[in-house]
């Protein structure tokens, strides 16, 4: 291998390593917004099915 391709390897392997830290820093990104907006289940109210259509159904 000659000079020039093994400094195309390294810029190739740290632009790799560039887009894999991005894609982990735009993951924690979105699991800390994903936290932020969660609501506890004690807060939901159960859904409740309206069974009023059936009667008009009949």
């Amino acid at each position: 291998m000659t000079e020039v391709e093994m400094r195309g390897d390294e810029a190739a392997s740290k632009g790799e390593q560039a887009e894999a830290a991005e894609r982990e820093a735009a993951k924690q990104r979105l699991l800390a917004q994903a936290e932020a907006e969660r609501v506890p289940v004690e807060d939901t109210t159960r859904a409740v099915p309206d069974r009023r259509w059936r009667r008009d159904q009949r």
